[in-house]
C-alpha cells in the first residue's frame, strides 16, 4: 500500500496509533467531535476497514524508523497499541519528530506507566486502573445522588419546626452550613417546615461576626426550652449530641452532618447521618446536596458556604481535597465578591489585639514546641487566630496557646510536623478530662474547671494548675525530660 506523500497528507490536530479495541473507542469520540484526526495501524485489513467508513488510516509497522514519514505534524498522540515495547518505540519516535505534541500513552502493566512517562508521554492510563477509577467515581456519584435525595424526602415529609444547632462558639463552616441546610428545607417543604438555627457559646471572631451581621443570619441562643420547642433537630459541624454542644448524649437527633469524626462517641443514633472525615468543611457537603437537588443557590448562601470552605481550609491549604475546590468553583460564580471581601477584611477588636500581644509575650518554646498562656480570656476564638500566628515563629513545629474561661481551660494548637498528628495527641491527653480533639495540623481541647469554676482570680488559678494539666501533653511528645529554653 502506498505510503501518504508529506505535502498531500491533510494537516490534523489527533494523531491515532492503534486501532483496536481501546483505540477505535477514542475513534468513536474523536468522530462525536467532527475533530479533525488520522489513524496509523500494522494492521492492512483494518486500515482497508476504516478507510471504507471514510476515516483516514494509513499502514506502518510502528519500529520502522520511517514511522512518522509522510505524515503532518499534529498536536495531539494516542498511543494504543496492546504491545509495551511498541508503544515505547512510538512515543520515543514521536517526542523525536515533533517535540511539542501531547501524548497519551497506554501501558500494558502497571510497571509501564513509569517508562511511558520517561520516555515523554504526558498522560499515560492502564486501563484496569482507569476502569477501577471510572467505576468508583461513578459510585460515588450516584450514591452522593441518593443521600442527597433522600435528605430532600425526608424534610419534605415533616411538618413544624426544624431546629438546627451548630457547635459551641460556631465557625464559618458550621454558620453556613446551617444556612445550606435551612435553604434545602424551605426548598423541600416551604408550606409546613419551618427553620430555627441555634447556638452557645459567642461568635466572637470578628470575621465570624462581620459573616452573621452581613450575610443576616438569624441565630438564637440554644436553652433546653427552646430545643423543646422544636418537632426535629439537626446537628452541623459536630458529630453527636453532647459532643462540643451542651445537649445530653441521649437526645434524639434526626440529622447529623459533618466532616470528621470525633474521638468521643455518641450514645444517641439519627435517622439521617452523613459525616466524611475525607472532606475539608461541612459546607462541601452542603454544596453537594444544593448541586445534587439542583436547588437554585441565592448569593448570601453560596457566600456563607465558599467563605465557610474557605476558611476551614485556611483558603485550600489545609486539610484540602480535590472535592472542595469542586464545590468552591460551583459556588464562586454565586457569591456576592464584595460582601466576601467585607467578611474576609474586619477590623480588628480591642480584646483580639491584647490576646495577641499576651501570647506574643508570654511565648516559651521547648524543642521546636511553643507554649503561650495568655490568662483570662472572654472570647475564646482569639485563641486560634494567636495559634496561627506563632506557627509562623522561625523554629516552631507546633504551637499551644492556652487560656481560661470562667467555665474552663481553652486550648488551641497548631502543627507543622508531618510525624504528629496533633488531633489525636490532644485527645489521648485531654479527651478524659474534657473534649479535645481535630486534624492532623489543627486541634483544640476543652477542659471544664468543674468546681475550680467558682475561684474568682483565674489567672492565678490557671497558673496553680495548668503544669499538671498540660503534663500528659509533653509525655506523649517526649518533652518530659527535656529542658526549657525560655524566650
Amino acid at each position: 500500500m502506498a505510503e501518504v506523500s508529506q505535502q498531500s497528507a491533510p494537516r490534523v490536530k489527533y494523531a491515532v496509533f492503534g486501532a483496536g479495541i481501546t483505540g477505535y473507542n477514542i475513534i468513536v469520540e474523536l468522530l462525536k467531535e467532527n475533530a479533525g484526526f488520522l489513524v496509523i495501524d500494522r494492521d492492512e485489513q483494518r486500515v482497508k476497514e476504516l478507510r471504507d467508513r471514510k476515516i483516514d488510516a494509513i499502514k506502518k509497522e510502528f519500529h520502522d524508523p520511517g514511522l512518522l514519514l509522510g505524515i503532518h505534524e499534529f498536536e495531539i498522540a494516542f498511543v494504543l497499541t496492546g504491545d509495551q515495547e511498541t508503544n515505547l518505540s512510538a512515543v520515543r519516535a514521536i517526542k523525536m519528530r515533533y517535540p511539542v505534541a501531547h501524548i497519551v500513552a497506554r501501558a500494558v502493566d502497571p510497571l509501564g506507566i513509569t517508562a511511558l512517562e520517561s520516555a515523554g508521554a504526558e498522560f499515560v492510563f492502564y486501563p484496569p486502573q482507569l476502569i477501577a477509577k471510572n467505576a468508583l467515581f461513578q459510585i460515588n456519584k450516584l450514591h452522593a445522588n441518593k443521600i442527597s435525595q433522600r435528605l430532600y424526602n425526608i424534610l419534605a415529609g415533616w411538618e413544624g419546626t426544624l431546629g438546627i444547632i451548630t457547635h459551641k462558639n460556631p465557625d464559618p463552616d458550621a454558620i453556613s452550613s446551617a444556612m445550606a441546610l435551612a435553604a434545602i428545607a424551605r426548598n423541600a417543604n416551604p408550606q409546613k417546615l419551618n427553620c430555627r438555627i441555634f447556638y452557645e457559646g459567642v461568635i466572637g471572631h470578628q470575621e465570624n461576626r462581620t459573616m452573621v451581621n452581613l450575610l443576616e443570619i438569624r441565630m438564637e441562643r440554644m436553652t433546653p426550652q427552646v430545643v423543646q420547642e422544636c418537632n426535629f433537630l439537626a446537628l452541623v459541624d459536630c458529630a453527636g449530641p453532647g459532643i462540643n454542644n451542651s445537649l445530653s448524649p441521649r437526645t434524639h437527633i434526626d440529622i447529623i452532618l459533618d466532616h470528621h469524626k470525633d474521638g468521643m462517641h455518641s450514645e444517641a443514633t439519627a435517622g439521617f447521618v452523613d459525616i466524611r472525615p475525607g472532606l475539608g468543611a461541612t459546607a462541601s457537603i452542603l454544596t453537594q446536596y444544593l448541586q445534587e437537588l439542583d436547588i437554585p443557590v441565592d448569593k448570601p448562601v453560596a457566600t456563607g458556604l465558599l467563605y465557610g470552605i474557605r476558611s476551614d481550609t485556611k483558603d485550600f491549604k489545609r486539610n484540602v481535597t480535590p472535592q472542595d475546590m469542586s464545590y468552591a468553583a460551583f459556588l464562586l460564580p454565586l457569591t456576592d465578591a464584595d460582601l466576601l471581601d467585607k467578611i474576609m477584611s474586619p477590623s480588628l477588636s480591642q480584646e483580639t489585639l491584647d490576646v495577641l500581644g499576651s501570647a506574643i509575650r508570654n511565648r516559651k518554646i521547648r524543642s521546636g514546641y511553643l507554649f503561650s498562656n495568655v490568662g483570662y480570656i472572654r472570647n475564646r476564638d482569639t485563641l486560634p487566630q494567636a495559634a496561627d500566628l506563632l506557627i509562623n515563629l522561625e523554629g516552631v513545629n507546633t504551637a499551644l496557646v492556652y487560656g481560661i474561661t470562667d467555665e474552663a481551660i481553652i486550648m488551641s494548637v497548631r502543627n507543622r510536623d508531618i510525624r504528629l498528628h496533633i488531633g489525636n495527641v490532644l485527645a489521648e491527653a485531654f479527651g478524659d478530662i474534657g473534649e479535645a480533639g481535630g486534624h492532623p495540623n489543627m486541634a483544640a481541647a476543652i477542659i471544664p474547671l468543674t468546681f475550680f469554676s467558682r475561684a474568682e482570680n483565674k489567672d492565678q488559678l490557671l497558673s496553680l494548675i495548668i503544669d499538671p494539666v498540660l503534663r500528659k501533653f509533653t509525655d506523649i511528645v517526649g518533652l518530659e525530660n527535656e529542658g526549657k529554653n525560655e524566650i
